[in-house]
C-alpha cells in the first residue's frame, strides 16, 4: 500500500511539474519564477526515491506500472533535469526564448518519465515519441538559424522512423496476442502465439528503434551534427535521451530473443564503437570529441543488450548519462594543455601496467563467470587498469596512490552496479542469452580491434593511416548545410540592437 501512495505522489507531482512550466510561459511571471521552476523539478525524484528504496514488488496504477527500473529512471532523470536546468538559469539567461527553453527541457525530460512508468502498449506507442518530440523542437528553437533548422529536420525525420517503428510493434503485439498489458503480453503463454516471421520483425523493428536514438551507424550523422544545440540541449540529448534504447530493449527482452537479432545488433553497435571511437581520436573540437565518446559508449551498451546483459546496460546508461551531463556543462571551461614538458615518458610502463590490468580483469572475470557479458566487462576493465596504468606513470609521485584510488573506485562501482541489478531483475522475467560462443567471439573482436588500432598508430605516416584519419575526420564532420561559420542571424540582432539605439 506504502509504494500506491508513492505511486501517486509521484503522478501529483509530474502534474505540478508540467503546470509549472506551462506557468512560466506567461510573460507576465516574473523571471525569479524560473528558481521555484526548477527547483520544483526535485519533486517527482523525492517521490520516486522513496518508491524505489521500498520497491518490494511492482504497483499497477490504471495504465501505469511502477517497478524498480521505472523508479530508477525517475529518480535519474529528475536529478538530471534538476542539475541542467539549474544551470541553465545563467547559461541562457538573455536568450529571446529563454523561458520557452525551460519548458521544452521540462517536457522532454519528464515526457521520458512516463514512457518508462507505462505498463500498456498503448501508452507506450504514444509516450515513446514525446520526449523525441521535444528534443528536436529544442534543437528548432532559433528559428533564424538555417544550419539548427536543417539539423532539426534531420533529427525529425530520422525519430519519426523510431516512433513508427515502436507503435507497429506495440499495437501489433497486443492486438496479436490479445493482452494490452506489457507484462502479460509478453508472457512465454502469449508470445508462443506469434508465428516466427512475426517475432522477426518485431525484433528488427525494435531494433531499428533503439539504434536511431542512440546515434548508432548507419543513422549517427544526426548525432555527429546535433553540436548546433545550447550545451544545456546537448547535456539533456547526450545524457538522457541518447540511452533510451537499452530501456526499449530491456522493456522489450522477452520479445527480443532472437539469435540473428542479437548478432546485427552487435554488428551494429560494434561499428558503431569503432567509428565513434575514432572520431572522438581525430577531432580537436571538444563538443565534437564528446559526441563521438557517446556514439561509442551507446555502443557498448548495445553489445552489453546483444550478450543478454540488459541489467548491466541499464546501470551502465544511469552512469554514463551523470558523467557525460558532467561533461557537457563544464565544456566551456576546458582548456586544452599547452604540453607535456617535463614528463616522464610512458614506454617502459606499459609492461607492467599489461600485468596489472592482466590480473585485475582475471581476478573481476572470476568473480561471476557465469554472469552474462563478465568476460567482455572484464577485458574492457583490463584494458582500461592498463590505460591508467599508463597515464599514472607521468606524475613522479603519488602513482601506486593514484592506481589504488583507480582500483577503489571500480570496486565501488561494481558493489553499486550488484545493487542496483538485484533491484532491477526483481520481477522482470529472465532475458535471452546468446550462445556462450558468442561472447568469445565478441571478446576476440575487441582484441583484434585493439591490436589493429595500436599497430595502425605505430604506423602514422603510412597511406593505410593517412586514409583512415581522413576518412573518420570525414565522418565526424557534419554536412555543408549544418554548419555556419558566421551565423547570419547575428547580422540581424545587430541591426535590431542598433535601431532601438
Amino acid at each position: 500500500m506504502g509504494n500506491e501512495w508513492f505511486a501517486w505522489g509521484w503522478l501529483a507531482a509530474i502534474a505540478v511539474v508540467f503546470l509549472s512550466a506551462i506557468v512560466w510561459l506567461f510573460p507576465r511571471v516574473s523571471e525569479r519564477y524560473v528558481h521555484v521552476h526548477v527547483w520544483l523539478l526535485l519533486l517527482p525524484g523525492t517521490a520516486a526515491l522513496f518508491g524505489w528504496i521500498g520497491a518490494g514488488g511492482a504497483v499497477d496504477i490504471g495504465p501505469w506500472r511502477f517497478d524498480a527500473t521505472s523508479w530508477l529512471s525517475a529518480v535519474y532523470i529528475s536529478l538530471l533535469s534538476w542539475a541542467i536546468q539549474r544551470f541553465a538559469v545563467r547559461y541562457l539567461h538573455g536568450d529571446r526564448r529563454y523561458r520557452l527553453y525551460f519548458s521544452l527541457l521540462t517536457w522532454t525530460s519528464f515526457a521520458a518519465s512516463l514512457t518508462w512508468a507505462a505498463g500498456d502498449l498503448r501508452l507506450i506507442a504514444v509516450c515513446w515519441g514525446l520526449p523525441l518530440v521535444g528534443l528536436v523542437a529544442l534543437t528548432a528553437l532559433k528559428k533564424e538559424w538555417e544550419p539548427a533548422q536543417f539539423v532539426a529536420w534531420q533529427m525529425g525525420m530520422l525519430f519519426l522512423a523510431s516512433w513508427i517503428a515502436v507503435a507497429l510493434t506495440a499495437v501489433w503485439l497486443g492486438a496479436r496476442v490479445g493482452e494490452w498489458t506489457l507484462v502479460s503480453a509478453l508472457s512465454a503463454e502469449r508470445l508462443a502465439r506469434l508465428a516466427l516471421w512475426e517475432r522477426a520483425v518485431m525484433s528488427g523493428l525494435l531494433m531499428l528503434a533503439a539504434v536511431i536514438p542512440a546515434g548508432q551507424w548507419p543513422f549517427h550523422r544526426w548525432l555527429m551534427e546535433s553540436a548546433v544545440t545550447p550545451t544545456p540541449v546537448s547535456a539533456v540529448m547526450h545524457a538522457g535521451l541518447v540511452n533510451a534504447g537499452g530501456l526499449l530493449l530491456w522493456r522489450f527482452s522477452p520479445l527480443f530473443n532472437e539469435t540473428w537479432a542479437h548478432v546485427a545488433l552487435f554488428l551494429i553497435a560494434f561499428a558503431s564503437i569503432l567509428i565513434g571511437t575514432g572520431v572522438s581520436f581525430v577531432h580537436v573540437d571538444y563538443k565534437r570529441q564528446l559526441v563521438g565518446s557517446t556514439m561509442a559508449q551507446m555502443g557498448v551498451m548495445l553489445v552489453q543488450c546483444a550478450l543478454g546483459a540488459y541489467g548491466a546496460a541499464v546501470v551502465h546508461l544511469v552512469l554514463h548519462g551523470l558523467f557525460k551531463a558532467t561533461l557537457f556543462l563544464q565544456s566551456g571551461s576546458v582548456v586544452p594543455p599547452v604540453g607535456r614538458a617535463g614528463l616522464r615518458k610512458t614506454g617502459s610502463s606499459w609492461p607492467g601496467g599489461i600485468i596489472l590490468g592482466v590480473l585485475f580483469g582475471w581476478g573481476f572475470w572470476q568473480a561471476a563467470p557465469h554472469e552474462p557479458a563478465r568476460l567482455l566487462s572484464a577485458l574492457l576493465l583490463a584494458a582500461s587498469a592498463t590505460v591508467a596504468w599508463g597515464r599514472l606513470t607521468d606524475f613522479r609521485e603519488g602513482r601506486w596512490l593514484g592506481f589504488a584510488v583507480v582500483v577503489a573506485l571500480a570496486l565501488a562501482s561494481e558493489t553499486v552496479r550488484h545493487q542496483f541489478m538485484a533491484l532491477l531483475h526483481n520481477g522482470m522475467p529472465s532475458a535471452f542469452l546468446p550462445p556462450a560462443s558468442f561472447e568469445w567471439l565478441v571478446c576476440a573482436l575487441f582484441v583484434a580491434a585493439a591490436l589493429v588500432a595500436v599497430w595502425i598508430a605505430n604506423r602514422r605516416s603510412s597511406m593505410l593511416a593517412i586514409q583512415l584519419y581522413m576518412w573518420l575526420v570525414h565522418l565526424g564532420e557534419p554536412r555543408p548545410a549544418a554548419t555556419e561559420a558566421h551565423p547570419r542571424y547575428l547580422a540581424s540582432y545587430l541591426k535590431e540592437g542598433m535601431a532601438h539605439e
